[in-house]
C-alpha cells in the first residue's frame, strides 16, 4: 500500500523549524497559528511521534524532528523545483507554435511569412518541422503540428486536406547544359538522356510515373536516390538531369537551372492537412493565413481547381 506523504503537514513542520517560532512560520505560509498547528499536529499524528517541543520561549527539535528536517528540506526543494520547471514549460508551451511543411515550400515560403508574423507576434516561439510528405500527415494526426503544408491525396477519416494550388514540375539541368536556355522543354527532350529519380515510395515519384503515362517506359531513369538534395547533387556533377517541383529551385545551387514542360501536364496540388473537429489556436490562424498568401502569389497562374475560396470547411 502507497504511503501518503502529508506535503503540507512536512512544509509546516520545515518552516516552524527554519523561523523557529510559529507566529514568524505561520506569517511566511499566510496562515493563523491554529491552522499551522493543526497542520503539524496532523503529521505528527501520522508520522507517530512528536517532531517539536514547544516552550514558552522557544522551539526545539526532538531527535525523530532533527532526522527528518535535512530530508524534509531536500524533498520540499525537489518538488518546488520541479513544480516550478513544469509550470514555466507550460508557460512556454502556450506560445510555442508548430506546424509541418515540405521542404520545398519551406526553402520558397517561409522565410518572408515568419519575417513577418515574428514581427506581429514577437513574444511566440515557431518551431518548423520540414518534414518528407510522408510524415507530415502523422505530425498533425499526433498533436505535434497543429497543421501541414502537403501534397493533397486521399482524404483520411480523422484529418481534413483542404487543396490551396497546383506547383508544375521542372526538368533541372546544370545551367552548361544544351537545354538550359530553352524556355521550356518537352517529354521528346528527355526521352534516352540520364535522369535520376526519387525513390518510388515518393509521392512525387508516384505522381510522376502517373502523369508520364505510356511514355514512361521510353525515359531513362539512370539514378534513383532518396531525396531531391541527392538528385540535385547528381545533376550539379553533370551525372544527370532530374524532374522536381519547380519551388526545388530554392534549395538548388547556384549552377543549376529549372524548365518548365510544355505539352504535358505535370503538377502536384498543395493544400493545408489538418485534425478534423479540432479548431486552430488563435495563433495558428494568422499564420495559415499568411502560408496561404503566399502561397497564392508564388502559384498565382495555377490557384487549385478543387479549392473552394468562397469558404472554410466547417468541421
Amino acid at each position: 500500500m502507497a504511503v501518503r506523504i502529508d506535503y503540507l503537514g512536512l512544509e509546516a513542520f520545515v518552516a516552524i523549524a527554519d523561523y523557529g517560532s510559529f507566529q514568524r512560520a505561520a506569517d511566511a505560509l499566510n496562515l493563523s497559528q491554529a491552522a499551522l498547528s493543526h497542520r503539524l499536529r496532523k503529521i505528527e499524528e501520522d508520522i507517530g511521534s512528536a517532531l517539536l517541543i514547544r516552550s514558552s520561549r522557544e522551539v526545539s527539535l526532538t531527535a525523530i524532528g532533527q532526522g527528518l528536517l535535512p530530508e524534509a528540506r531536500t524533498g520540499l526543494k525537489a518538488l518546488q523545483d520541479l513544480y516550478e520547471s513544469v509550470r514555466v514549460g507550460a508557460k512556454r508551451q502556450e506560445r510555442r507554435l508548430a506546424f509541418a511543411c515540405l521542404p520545398s515550400i519551406a526553402n520558397v515560403l517561409l522565410p518572408a511569412v515568419l519575417g513577418t508574423m515574428s514581427q506581429k507576434m514577437p513574444d511566440i516561439a515557431f518551431e518548423v518541422l520540414d518534414i518528407p510528405v510522408d510524415r507530415i500527415s502523422e505530425a498533425v494526426r499526433s498533436g505535434a503540428a497543429e497543421f501541414g503544408v502537403t501534397i493533397v491525396s486521399a482524404e483520411l477519416a480523422d484529418l481534413r486536406l483542404r487543396p490551396v494550388v497546383d506547383e508544375d514540375y521542372h526538368l533541372f539541368v546544370r545551367e552548361d547544359h544544351p537545354l538550359a536556355t530553352r524556355d521550356h522543354v518537352t517529354l521528346d527532350d528527355i526521352v534516352g538522356t540520364g535522369l535520376a529519380r526519387i525513390r518510388s515510395q515518393s509521392k512525387n515519384r508516384q505522381l510522376l510515373d502517373a502523369a508520364f503515362g505510356d511514355m514512361r517506359d521510353r525515359i531513362h531513369w539512370q539514378f534513383e536516390v532518396q531525396n531531391a538534395t541527392m538528385a540535385m547533387r547528381l545533376v550539379r556533377a553533370g551525372l544527370a538531369m532530374t524532374i522536381l517541383p519547380q519551388s526545388a529551385i530554392a534549395m538548388a545551387p547556384a549552377t543549376l537551372v529549372s524548365l518548365p514542360f510544355k505539352g504535358v501536364r505535370l503538377q502536384r496540388t498543395l493544400g493545408i492537412v489538418s485534425r478534423r473537429a479540432v479548431p486552430l489556436s488563435a495563433m495558428a490562424t494568422p499564420l495559415l493565413a499568411l502560408i496561404e498568401a503566399e502561397m497564392l502569389e508564388n502559384f498565382q497562374a495555377h490557384v487549385a481547381l478543387s479549392a473552394d475560396r468562397s469558404s472554410r470547411p466547417r468541421d
